[in-house]
């Protein structure tokens, strides 16, 4: 009996359990929808502004444009110092998502570790903060707050203090590292290098694109279109990385749910088989009582 009773508390909890997943799985699927819709509606922005400067990059690369000489596509062959601005959530039980992003932050300080390269990490998110300072890891700057709650001011106060860096040339590269959004059930680890702007692999060596580039005394549309560029990029990870974050957990929800379900089947199967067992020993020992009595 006691038995019995163990394994009806075990159902009773899988079942509380269950009904808590099921729960969250629904909050996410709703958040997922509206994060899903903003992150469309910047992806086309962000991908259009990324294209016109690496366009500007190609013209300014190839054909040695007079008068732009600006630091942001100035390449340099031996770098010293990068910084890695890196998101993660604030929150967990969301599968894979978080220690994704972290393995690609670990697998980037290696490679440039070993080839001397000075890194130094701004986090964003308390997971990857969590993680990192539990390694004994230290972080030049930490948000927490800003990738459950994205807003365009946060992002470009987070992005223009590594730029400023950069301008100042305290470091040589700015790196951008998010897990992205990619459909309702998988998400796409984004690595994007902020500065300097490169060109995409496999360019044409001739430009179709009718841009025209002439030099301006103080460069001001260029200067602008940086801003913007910068400041969007940042923004667009965060949106992009609350979408996958919300499509994560609820994958992470759902699976968890079909666990449960199964766990009380098992559990209900057991209680059954046991019940039945105790249903049979006490037919015997009442069959048993009956016969001594004769």
């Amino acid at each position: 009996m006691a038995n019995l009773k163990e394994i009806k508390r075990k159902i009773k909890s899988v079942e509380n359990t269950k009904k808590t997943t099921r729960a969250m799985k629904l909050v996410s699927t709703a958040k997922l929808r509206r994060a899903e819709m903003a992150a469309k509606k910047s992806r086309v922005y962000a991908e259009k502004i990324n294209e016109v400067l690496s366009d500007i990059s190609h013209k300014i690369n190839q054909y040695k444009v007079g008068g732009i000489d600006s630091h942001y596509f100035d390449i340099k062959d031996n770098i010293e110092k990068v910084d890695i601005v890196f998101v993660t959530a604030d929150k967990g039980l969301c599968g894979g998502f978080n220690i994704q992003t972290i393995k690609k932050v670990q697998t980037l300080m290696k490679k440039y570790k070993d080839k001397k390269v000075k890194v130094r990490l701004r986090a964003i998110g308390r997971k990857g903060i969590d993680f990192f300072k539990f390694q004994g890891v230290e972080l030049l700057t930490s948000n927490i707050g800003v990738s459950s709650s994205p807003t365009y001011d946060k992002a470009s106060e987070i992005i223009n203090g590594a730029i400023s860096d950069f301008e100042n040339g305290v470091t040589d590269k700015v790196i951008l590292v998010h897990n992205g959004y990619k459909n309702m059930i998988s998400q796409e680890l984004r690595v994007v290098d902020v500065v300097p702007i490169e060109e995409p692999d496999g360019k044409e060596s001739e430009s179709l694109s009718m841009m025209e580039l002439e030099p301006a005394e103080d460069e001001t549309i260029l200067n602008s279109l940086m801003k913007k560029y910068f400041e969007y990029n940042m923004y667009y990870a965060l949106i992009d990385s609350l979408a996958a974050e919300h499509s994560a957990r609820m994958q992470a929800m759902e699976n968890a749910t079909n666990n449960a379900s199964d766990r009380v089947h098992q559990l209900t199967l057991a209680y059954n088989k046991a019940r039945q067992e105790s249903i049979t020993t006490e037919l015997i020992e009442i069959i048993s009582g009956v016969e001594s009595m004769k």
